[in-house]
C-alpha cells in the first residue's frame, strides 16, 4: 500500500492514489507537527505549544489526546505508519521518502553533492516539483509559520542553485522564461539579476541582458538607495565588452580547480566545531556563507578546515580554491590581495593575456567567473579583514573558510562572517591523538609518562604532534624521556622544537609576538609572569603599572590575537606553553619589579577583603603600596567575599610565587590575608599550606611575632584532619614565643585554639580552663570581640558537659555583645550554640529555630563547614522532635556541604540515613 504525505501545500496523505479524511484544520497541524520531525519523539507540551502556540487554552492536553486518536484510526489501513507514545513523547514512524517535505531535503542534497550540472538540473527539478503551494496550507501558529518562512526560504536557494546549474550546463533557452517568472516575485536580487543577463547574452540577446542590468539597477536606487554589488557591476562590463568568458561554450571549458591541499592524514576531535561548519552550510542562504575560524597559533585551525572540506568538496561541484595567505607565517612575508587574486584567476582558466592588470578588475574578473558557480573557497592564515575582502565572491552560492589567529570582527560585523573560535583539545581529545600518532600500545605501557607528556602539552595540538613526531621518529626512545624532557618549565619549549619554523611552538608564536604594539607586547611578556591561572583587569593593571583604561586596551589588542584568552568577564588566561614564551620576552630587573608589583597588589587587596569579612580581627600593618599598584577596595562582605572565591587559586599561586623568588614579608602577608577566606570556604589544606611557608617565611626573616602566628594557623589548619598532636605541638610553641612577646592578645587568641582542639577531641572539660584563661586575657586588655568568641566558647563546653542551662547564660551574654559589636560571624556561632544548648534542653523547636537563623547567616558569610555543621545538629533536633522528613532534609544539605568539602564529619552525617534516603 503506497502512502504519501504531502506537507508542500496544503496538508494532505495519499493512499494509492486517494486522500484520506484527515479532520479540520488543527487536528492536520498536529500531523504536520509529527511529520516534520517524522521518527523523532516529540514531547507532548512541544505538540501544544507547536499547535495553540505558547498559551495552549485549558483542556488542550485532553482535546490533543482526542486528535491523536482520530489520527490514528484514520491512519490504521497503512501498516507502515503509526503513531506511537514513547517515553519522551509522540512520534509518527515513517519511510521519510514518504514524505514530500523530506523528500525535498534529500533531492537538494543529492542535487547539490552530483558530479555534473545535468544530474543536478534534473534533482533540482524534481525537489521543486513536490511544491504545490506554501507549505502547511493556510495552518496559522507562530511555530508552523516560521517552519513554513525557512522552507521557503530554501525553495528560493534552490530555484536559484538550479538556475546556476542549468547555466552552467548550456540550458539557458529553456531557462530563462523561468527565470524571469522568477524575478517577477524577487526583483531586488542581485543574484537573480546575474543569471538573467547570462541567460539573455546566451540567448544572443546582448540588449535585454544590458537593460536587465539597468533595470535592477534603477529598482535598488529607487528602493534601497544603493547601486548594484560589484559582482553585478563587473558582469555588465564584461557584458559591453562581449568578454569571451561568458560564453556558455567558454564556461563548459572553465578549468574545475581543485586546490585544497592534503587533509590531516589523522584528525583528531573537534566534533562540535565540524557540526558548527556543517550548520553554517545547511542553513538556508542565497548569498555566500562566510565562516571564520579563530583561535591562537598552533590551535589546528588549518588542520580543522581542510578536514572539513576533504569531507565537503563533494558539495561543491564546480571546484574548490585554496590559499595560504602567510598573514602569521615565520617563514615568510604575507601573500598579497593581488596576488592571492591573481591565483585564484589562473586557477579559473585565465591566461596572463586575460590578465587585468589592476587589483579592482581582478577581482571584478573573479566574482563575474565564479557568480553562477557553487565553490569552496579556503582562505587559510589571513592576518586581517584587508587581506580577506578582495577574495569574497559577490552574489554566488559559493561557501569562504577562513582561519586567522585574530578574529576579523571586519569580515564578522561587515560581512555577516560565522565566527568559530577554537580553544584547546580536552583531555580526552589530546590522549587520543597522542595514542593515534604513537600507537596506542605505548600509550598504554606507559600510563605515567603519558599522563606528563599531556600535562606539559596542555592540550595544544601543535606541542602534541611535535611529541608524538618525536615519539613516533624513535620508537626506541622511552615516552618517559620525552616527558623528562618536558618537565623542566625553563627548557619545555626547547624541547617542543620539531627543528623546522612550522613545527616549533616558539617559532610559531613569535609570529604573533611581532605583530603586537608595543605596549601590547610590553603587557604580554610582564603577564608570562603571573601567578595563578588567570589574571582580573586592576592586577593586570597593576602587574604593569598602567592606568585600568590602558591595559584594559591593550588586553583586548592580546585577546584579539588569541595570545590570551577571557574566561569569564573581565578575568584573562594564557596558555601554559604562551605562558612560558611570554616570560622569555621580558629582561630580568624588569621581570623582578613586575613580579613585585603583582605579589604587593595581592597582599594590599586581600588585607582590603580581610577586612571586612573579619573587621574585629587582628590586623596587621601593609605599609603603602608600590608606585603603579592600585589595590582594590570593595563595598561590603559579599564583594569581598566574591573576590577571595575568583581569585583564590591565583592568591594561593601567589604565596608559592613570593617564597621562590626569596620575597618572605609576601609570603607572610599573603599569607594572613588569606586566613578568614580558607577557614570559611573550608580549604584547609591550602590554609595548611600557605602558614607552613608563612612559617619557614618567618623563620628566614628572625620574625617571632609572625613565627607566632604562623604556628597559631598550622595548628588550627591541622583541626580539619584531625592531626590533634601536631596542632597541641604547634600551639603550644606560639603560646611560648607570644609570651616571649608579652603579646596578652596572642596568648589569648593561642589559648582560646587550645580550647578548639580540645573541644574537636571531645575533651571539653579539659578545654574550659583554656577558654576561661583566654576570656581573663581578653577582659584585662580590653578586647570586646575576643571577650565574646570566648564567652560563646565556654556556653558550647557546659552545653557539651550536661550543663545547657548554664550554656544558655554564657550564650545570651555572648549574643547580645556580638549584636552590639555587629558581629556577624559570631552572631552565627553563638545561635548555633543557644540552639544545641536548647536541643540539650529537650526544648527541640527553640532549637530549630537559633539553628536555621545560624544556618542562614553562615550561609550569607560563606562559611560552608559551619553552615554545613549547623545543618547537622538541626537533623538532630528534628529528629529527636519526631519529625523524621525534617531531619533526613536537614542531614542530606549537611552531607551535600561537607562532602563537598572533603571533611571527615561528612562520615558521621552519613551514617544517620538509610542508602534510600540518601537520594530522595
Amino acid at each position: 500500500m503506497a502512502v504519501e504525505f504531502r506537507l508542500l501545500g496544503e496538508v494532505e496523505a495519499v493512499v494509492d492514489g486517494e486522500r484520506l479524511e484527515l479532520g479540520h484544520g488543527r487536528q492536520r497541524c498536529v500531523l504536520a507537527v509529527l511529520l516534520a520531525d517524522a521518527n523523532r519523539a516529540v514531547p507532548a507540551d512541544r505538540v501544544l505549544e507547536r499547535v495553540w502556540g505558547d498559551r495552549p487554552p485549558d483542556g488542550a492536553r485532553g482535546v490533543l489526546r482526542t486528535y491523536l486518536c482520530r489520527l490514528r484510526r484514520a491512519l490504521a489501513p497503512v501498516t507502515e505508519v503509526a503513531i506511537v507514545r514513547r517515553p519522551d513523547g509522540y512520534a509518527l514512524t515513517v519511510d521519510p521518502e514518504a514524505v514530500d517535505l523530506h523528500r525535498f531535503g534529500s533531492l537538494l542534497a543529492r542535487a547539490r553533492a552530483a558530479g555534473d550540472d545535468d544530474t543536478a538540473v534534473d534533482l533540482f527539478d524534481r525537489a521543486l516539483g513536490l511544491w504545490r503551494g506554501e507549505p502547511f496550507g493556510v495552518a496559522d501558529t507562530p511555530w508552523l509559520n516560521a517552519v513554513r518562512e525557512g522552507l521557503l526560504d530554501q525553495w528560493r536557494a534552490a530555484t536559484l542553485d538550479r538556475n546556476d546549474a542549468g547555466l552552467r550546463a548550456g540550458r539557458h533557452g529553456r531557462l530563462l522564461p523561468d527565470i524571469l517568472a522568477f524575478a517577477d516575485a524577487h526583483p531586488l536580487d542581485e543574484r537573480l539579476a546575474a543569471q538573467i543577463m547570462l541567460a539573455h547574452y546566451r540567448c544572443g540577446r546582448r540588449a535585454d541582458a544590458l537593460a536587465a542590468y539597468q533595470r535592477t539597477r534603477r529598482l535598488l536606487r529607487d528602493n534601497l538607495g544603493v547601486d548594484p554589488g560589484t559582482a553585478l557591476q563587473a558582469l555588465h562590463q564584461q557584458v559591453l565588452a562581449g568578454h569571451p568568458a561568458l560564453e556558455a561554450t567558454a564556461t563548459a571549458a572553465t578549468p574545475v580547480p581543485r586546490q585544497l591541499p592534503a587533509p590531516p592524514s589523522r584528525f583528531t576531535g573537534r566534533s562540535a566545531a565540524l557540526a558548527e561548519l556543517d550548520a553554517a552550510l545547511d542553513a538556508p542562504a542565497a548569498t555566500v556563507v562566510i565562516s571564520a575560524i579563530a583561535g591562537a597559533g598552533g590551535i589546528g585551525k588549518t588542520w580543522l578546515a581542510l578536514r572539513w572540506a576533504h569531507d565537503n568538496a563533494a558539495r561543491f561541484p564546480d571546484g574548490q580554491l585554496y590559499v595560504n595567505l602567510r598573514g602569521f607565517d615565520p617563514a615568510g612575508e604575507p601573500v598579497t590581495a593581488a596576488a592571492a587574486v591573481r591565483g585564484f584567476l589562473e586557477a579559473l582558466g585565465v591566461t596572463e593575456s586575460g590578465m587585468p592588470a589592476e587589483l579592482d578588475g581582478r577581482v571584478g574578473l573573479y566574482r563575474s567567473l565564479i557568480a553562477a558557480r557553487r565553490m569552496l573557497i579556503v582562505v587559510d592564515n589571513a592576518r586581517d579583514a584587508g587581506q580577506v575582502v578582495p577574495l569574497l565572491p559577490g552574489a554566488a552560492p559559493c561557501v569562504v573558510l577562513v582561519t586567522s589567529r585574530c578574529r576579523l570582527i571586519g569580515l564578522i560585523s561587515a560581512y555577516g562572517a560565522r565566527p568559530l573560535t577554537l580553544d584547546v583539545l580536552t583531555g580526552a581529545e589530546s590522549r587520543q591523538l597522542l595514542a593515534d600518532r604513537v600507537g596506542a600500545d605505548r600509550t598504554a605501557a606507559e600510563p605515567e609518562a603519558t599522563a606528563a607528556l599531556l600535562r606539559w602539552c596542555a592540550g595544544l595540538p601543535l606541542a602534541l604532534s611535535i611529541v608524538a613526531a618525536r615519539a613516533a621518529s624513535s620508537p626506541e626512545l622511552p615516552l618517559a624521556a620525552l616527558a623528562d624532557e618536558l618537565r623542566d618549565a625553563a627548557s619545555r619549549l626547547d624541547a617542543l622544537d620539531g627543528g623546522e619554523v612550522a613545527v616549533s611552538v616558539r617559532a610559531v608564536l613569535s609570529v604573533s609576538h611581532r605583530a603586537l604594539t608595543p605596549g601590547a607586547a610590553r603587557l604580554f611578556g610582564l603577564m608570562g609572569l603571573c601567578p595563578g591561572p588567570d589574571l582580573a583587569l586592576p592586577a593586570v593593571a597593576s602587574l604593569a603599572a598602567l592606568p585600568v583604561a590602558r591595559a584594559a586596551n591593550l588586553l583586548r589588542e592580546l585577546v584579539a590575537g588569541h595570545l590570551v584568552q577571557t574566561p569569564s568577564a573581565g578575568r584573562y588566561r594564557m596558555h601554559d606553553l604562551v605562558r612560558l614564551f611570554a616570560a622569555e620576552r621580558i629582561a630580568g630587573d624588569e621581570q623582578a619589579t613586575a613580579v613585585r608589583r603583582i605579589l604587593d597588589h595581592y597582599a594590599h587587596t586581600a588585607a582590603n577583603a580581610d577586612r571586612l569579612l573579619a573587621p574585629n580581627r587582628d590586623p596587621i600593618a601593609p605599609g603603602a603600596p608600590m608606585p603603579g599598584v592600585v589595590p582594590e577596595s570593595f563595598d561590603d562582605h559579599g564583594a569581598a567575599h566574591a573576590w577571595f572565591a575568583a581569585q583564590h587559586t591565583g592568591l594561593r599561586a601567589a604565596v608559592d610565587c613570593a617564597a621562590d623568588a626569596g620575597l618572605d614579608p609576601y609570603v607572610c602577608r599573603l599569607a594572613w590575608g588569606l586566613t578568614t577566606f580558607l577557614d570559611r570556604a573550608g580549604h584547609w589544606q591550602d590554609r595548611l599550606a600557605v602558614h607552613t611557608a608563612a612559617l619557614a617565611a618567618a623563620g628566614r626573616l628572625n620574625d617571632v611575632r609572625a613565627q607566632a602566628h604562623a604556628h597559631r594557623e598550622v595548628a588550627l589548619a591541622y583541626v580539619w584532619p584531625r592531626r590533634h598532636e601536631e596542632a597541641d605541638r604547634h600551639l603550644r610553641r606560639a603560646l611560648e614565643l607570644f609570651r616571649v612577646l608579652r603579646c596578652a592578645r596572642g596568648q589569648a587568641d593561642t589559648e582560646r585554639s587550645l580550647a578548639r582542639v580540645r573541644a574537636r577531641q571531645g575533651r571539653h572539660r579539659e578545654a574550659l580552663p583554656h577558654d576561661r584563661e583566654a576570656l581573663a586575657l581578653y577582659r584585662i586588655t580590653g578586647n570586646r570581640p575576643g571577650e565574646a568568641v570566648a564567652l560563646n566558647a565556654i556556653g558550647w563546653h557546659y552545653a557539651h558537659l550536661g550543663e545547657p542551662q548554664r550554656a544558655l547564660t554564657y550564650c545570651a551574654e555572648s549574643l547580645a555583645l556580638h549584636e552590639e559589636l555587629a558581629d556577624r560571624h559570631g552572631t552565627a556561632n553563638t545561635l548555633d550554640s543557644l540552639g544545641y544548648a536548647y536541643h540539650r534542653l529537650g526544648r527541640h523547636l527553640e532549637a530549630g529555630g537559633y539553628f536555621r537563623a545560624a544556618a542562614g547567616l553562615f550561609d550569607e558569610l560563606g562559611d560552608r563547614y559551619r553552615q554545613g555543621a549547623t545543618y547537622a545538629r538541626l537533623g538532630d533536633a528534628h529528629a529527636a522532635a519526631g519529625d523524621t522528613a525534617a531531619a533526613h532534609r536537614a542531614w542530606r544539605r549537611a552531607l551535600g556541604i561537607l562532602m563537598g568539602l572533603g571533611h571527615p564529619e561528612a562520615h558521621a552525617v552519613r551514617e544517620k540515613l538509610s542508602p534510600a534516603q540518601l537520594t530522595v
